[in-house]
């Protein structure tokens, strides 16, 4: 019995229907593993006691689950992030000063003994979007600037583009801006706030209507399947938070190779759960904070990707649980 804790948003917030941290917890629940559970806010370092978190542990109901009606709260403790087995990190974006903060405290409690997933140095030194740039033989024509000029000029070579903050998530802030130039000027002075923000812009890929493809990597390994994530409507982006429509596929022979490129690399910087984002036959994402599509795969497709994850994980800590259990 292995004890996990998740550092996750607010449990009361999971879509469960959909939620891939809530499929995590479900198959260490089955596995008769000890759940606790915390936010970012509540992890601290204090003297002489180190890094620690005041979390809960959580049981997870038997039989079919609701929303807001499938866990209850137990015993509250605080635990050194080193007493437990894994700790597994999951806070969404946005990756603001306070989530490079909560990296920081997770390395130091690294240093005391701690196994985190991922690793938060990695997570830290691999910003979703600007990843993408140390691999150029996948991606499409990029831009990274504040400069609104530089940016004007990329639209005036390739005519059809996409822009979008570094820092968003769930297609949050992602523009499309076609040959006629419509509104790109505001629209720049939009994201880049008149020269303090950098902005990404891509060349358009039309391949997006087959699809924004989601691909997991576990622990260096690809899972056979992706997300294609399809634009609905007059809408540009595939997002499943922005109405995108979710169809799980067999991966393309050049998705495959992209992910089995990627893999090993990123999996020796502490990367054990990775999401690529692949448009067509271009890289356009590399998701390290929380990636998700498990449960949409596993129920279109038979594989079960949350099952794959904790016996992944599980491989990483073998040996005896560091919480002893309470005597009666």
């Amino acid at each position: 019995m292995k004890h996990i804790l998740f550092i996750a948003d607010p449990i009361e917030s999971f879509k469960i229907a959909k939620d891939s941290t809530y499929a995590m917890m479900c198959a260490f629940n089955n596995r008769g593993h000890v759940i606790w559970f915390c936010e970012a806010k509540d992890v601290q370092h204090s003297m002489p006691r180190g890094v620690v978190a005041k979390c809960c542990a959580i049981e997870i109901k038997l039989g079919e689950h609701v929303q807001g009606d499938w866990f209850l709260r137990g015993e509250v403790a605080e635990h050194q992030l080193a007493e437990v087995d894994a700790v597994v990190l999951r806070v969404d974006p946005p990756f603001d000063a306070e989530y490079i903060y909560l990296t920081h405290l997770l390395e130091v409690a690294q240093r005391s003994g701690a196994k985190v997933f991922n690793d938060p140095k990695a997570v830290r030194n691999h910003p979703e979007k600007l990843s993408i740039l140390e691999f150029p033989q996948f991606t499409a024509p990029t831009l990274v600037s504040r400069r609104a000029d530089d940016i004007k000029a990329f639209h005036k070579e390739h005519q059809d583009i996409i822009l979008k903050p570094l820092d968003g998530m769930g297609g949050m802030g992602i523009f499309r801006v076609k040959a006629d130039g419509l509104n790109l000027g505001s629209i720049v002075e939009t994201l880049n706030d008149d020269g303090l923000k950098t902005v990404m812009v891509q060349k358009f890929i039309p391949a997006i209507e087959n699809g924004d493809k989601r691909i997991l990597l576990i622990d260096g390994r690809v899972v056979p399947f992706s997300l294609a994530r399809i634009p609905q409507g007059s809408e540009v982006r595939g997002n499943l938070a922005a109405g995108g429509l979710g169809v799980a596929r067999d991966l393309t022979v050049r998705e495959r190779e992209i992910a089995e490129s990627l893999g090993p690399e990123l999996n020796s910087r502490g990367l054990f759960l990775v999401g690529l984002d692949v448009i067509g036959d271009y890289l356009t994402e590399i998701n390290v904070t929380s990636p998700t599509c498990f449960q949409e795969i596993t129920a279109q497709k038979g594989f079960d990707v949350a099952a794959v994850f904790v016996d992944a994980l599980l491989d990483k800590i073998q040996g005896v649980h560091l919480l002893a259990p309470k005597t009666p």
